[in-house]
């Protein structure tokens, strides 16, 4: 390049030269002499070189994934980051309250879920007759636990197993011999671990009895007594007797339930004890501290091996009077010397005396230690069994204060001679009347010591009688066999061992009749200690499986009912309609258009006008469930229902002015446990 061109170029150099800057690393002379506006001659000339002056400017920096944290803070103090940000943590706050708060309302408005023995059916077992599992012809635990997978099927939770102590079963093991042990005829304290493992495994509850007013005559504590060893010395009744020969002048005329006097002489202690039932079955004296502790201390031992609830046995008669007055004769115009039996005395000294609810209040909170842990309450129940005064049976409910029994055991329809739709209606109101506000009510029509279902109002009555106990209100309790519809076996049958050496019956705990085969698959021994009923052929479990008109398979269809909808399960239930042959009532929940009518006929063909006695009633309604199972899912008009004798008809329908909202049948409605349903939530809430 030539001197002209050089001095062509548009530029002008400093006369310092050019300025070196090494890479980022700053120049301090450069810096400096760039910021001093103080002297023209310090400052650089400038060189112009020929190109854009918006190429010059700094480019626009956009956000991008993985900038550092210096970029991404000089965006978020944008405004229109800032307020983003702003309005999208105040939305997160905002939903956080809405949610808690949603929460705490539902909690809040939400009714008591029901408990496990409230939600679902009591299967009654009492073991000897269920399943033998060593064949020696009794049934046994192992047995139980072979056959959970029936009751399993039967859509049933919990298991109510009989006594099965240590005993010498006089009185069929009612009488104790050791509360701690099991009877070696029913297997082991290791089978009792192992049936109660298996059965938890299921998802299912236990239930065992405990019969706290008496032991057997052969239990460590009455062979102390006896023998007047120390604190065991008062542990049962013990009073002078006036012997003269062979004779024994009692102290009074209180008289065993079994009959003739309840006092009986010992040889030894040289003293009458006194026994409510046989003689073999001494009562404990409950006044005596000391025994109230020895029965607290045998619940907790099962409830420690992880038992879920007891029925308490009995405890009518835990306490006497001291004063050992003669009880009032029922007649009194007969011969004291005459009296025998139970029925002939008014048992004002020997039953429910003062107190004796302080004591089963005392089991209840005993047992309510053991309830604490989430989800393993400890049931109670009581037996009850006051059949002339259905007020003292609702005293075991407890007060309003003071919790006693989950329920006293309803043995109205057990106890029912006759049977009509009349009846019936009287044994269910009876107890729904007096119930106290807020308990649950409970139905039984079958149990160890009463005649089958079967044997006492006929074959054609077992499933509505079945369909009754399963859609009235509360917890339902089937005796072991009435799924299937057994009977009595003939009391002719039972051997002259039974029938001579305890005061009970036996017809009525056969054994369990499982299938065709040879002693019904009770047991694969050569015998069973009962007689198996003759129509063990056709009346089992394996062959009714198969029939889809069975007593069993409407049972099956009654309790997946019953679990499957709401207005059964925890609903109201309200009276329409009841005869000399039939009694109906619905079952309904607030906020639910869907009803259940029972229509049950436990007398002869009936035929009724519903839409008379119900104004409401929709013209045509559908058979739900029949114990014809030919009739399920047919359409019938209300105005025309007809039943045979002993045919039940489960009806639904849809209508929006339910029956306990009607002022002609207020007072004929009844609810356990309210709820409410929300179709708009579809969830249940107590307040409406």
């Amino acid at each position: 390049m030539g001197d002209e061109e050089a001095k062509s170029l548009p530029m002008e150099l400093s006369e310092k030269g050019g300025v070196e800057n090494n890479g980022f690393v700053q120049n301090e002379a450069f810096d400096d002499k760039e910021t001093d506006t103080s002297s023209q001659e310090e400052m650089p000339k400038t060189c112009i070189i020929g190109v854009n002056p918006e190429a010059t400017e700094e480019p626009v920096l956009e956000p991008y994934a993985g900038m550092p944290k210096e970029v991404l803070l000089k965006f978020s103090s944008q405004a229109r980051y800032r307020v983003t940000r702003e309005i999208l943590f105040w939305l997160i706050i905002t939903a956080a309250v809405v949610l808690v708060c949603a929460t705490i309302a539902i909690i809040a408005l939400s009714p008591k879920c029901l408990d496990w023995w409230q939600a679902s059916p009591i299967y009654q077992i009492y073991p000897r007759s269920f399943k033998d599992s060593d064949m020696d012809g009794n049934g046994d635990l192992k047995g139980i636990q072979e056959k959970l997978d029936h009751i399993v099927s039967l859509n049933i939770k919990t298991i109510w197993i009989t006594s099965f102590y240590k005993s010498p079963l006089k009185d069929l093991g009612y009488g104790a011999e050791d509360f701690y042990d099991i009877d070696p005829m029913f297997g082991s304290m290791s089978d009792f671990e192992n049936l109660l493992a298996a059965i938890h495994d299921r998802g299912l509850k236990v239930i065992m009895d405990l019969i706290p007013n008496h032991t057997s005559d052969k239990h460590q504590w009455f062979q102390l007594s006896r023998n007047r060893t120390g604190k065991y010395t008062d542990y049962y009744i013990w009073q002078d007797c006036m012997q003269a020969g062979a004779a024994i002048a009692v102290p009074n005329n209180w008289v065993s339930v079994y009959g003739n006097s309840s006092w009986q002489f010992d040889d030894v202690r040289k003293q009458c004890y006194f026994h409510q039932f046989g003689k073999e079955q001494p009562d404990l004296n409950f006044r005596n501290l000391a025994v109230q502790q020895e029965i607290h201390d045998i619940i907790k031992f099962w409830l420690g091996k992880g038992v879920d609830g007891f029925s308490f046995v009995a405890v009518k008669f835990l306490l006497e009077a001291t004063h050992l007055r003669n009880e009032p004769q029922v007649n009194k115009s007969q011969n004291s010397v005459t009296i025998t039996a139970y029925s002939e005395l008014y048992h004002d000294y020997t039953t429910t005396q003062v107190g004796m609810h302080d004591i089963v209040r005392g089991f209840r909170e005993t047992m309510d230690q053991y309830s604490r842990e989430p989800g393993r309450y400890r049931f109670m129940g009581s037996d009850g069994d006051e059949k002339e005064d259905i007020g003292a049976t609702m005293m075991y409910y407890g007060t309003t204060f003071v919790q006693e029994a989950d329920f006293p055991f309803n043995f109205y329809l057990i106890n029912m001679n006759n049977l009509s739709g009349n009846s019936i209606f009287e044994a269910v109101n009876l107890w729904m009347q007096n119930m106290p506000k807020g308990k649950w009510p409970n139905w039984a029509a079958g149990s160890p010591n009463t005649a089958r279902i079967s044997s006492r109002f006929g074959k054609e009555y077992v499933s509505v009688i079945n369909m009754l106990l399963l859609t009235l209100p509360g917890t339902p309790i089937t005796y072991y066999g009435e799924e299937i519809g057994m009977e009595n076996i003939a009391s002719e049958n039972v051997s002259e061992e039974y029938v001579n050496s305890d005061p009970v019956t036996f017809p009525e705990k056969s054994p369990m009749q499982w299938d065709g085969q040879v002693n019904a698959g009770f047991t694969e021994g050569t015998s069973s200690w009962l007689p198996v009923n003759p129509d063990y052929q056709s009346v089992n479990v394996e062959v009714q499986m198969t029939w889809s008109n069975s007593t069993l398979s409407l049972y099956r269809e009654l309790t997946s009912l019953r679990n499957n909808e709401l207005p059964i399960h925890r609903g109201w239930m309200c009276y329409v309609w009841n005869d000399s042959n039939v009694f109906v009532y619905v079952r309904e929940l607030d906020g639910l258009d869907r009803v259940f009518m029972m229509v049950l006929n436990f007398g002869q063909e009936s035929t009724i006008d519903m839409q008379a006695i119900v104004p409401s009633l929709p013209s045509v309604v559908t058979i739900r469930l029949s114990t014809n199972f030919s009739n399920t899912g047919k359409a019938v008009n209300t105005n025309t229902i007809k039943t045979e004798a002993g045919e039940g008809l489960v009806l639904e329908y849809k209508t929006g002015k339910p029956v306990h909202t009607m002022e002609a049948f207020q007072d004929n409605c009844f609810v356990a446990e309210k709820a409410c349903y929300s179709s708009a939530f579809n969830l249940l809430y107590a307040n409406c």
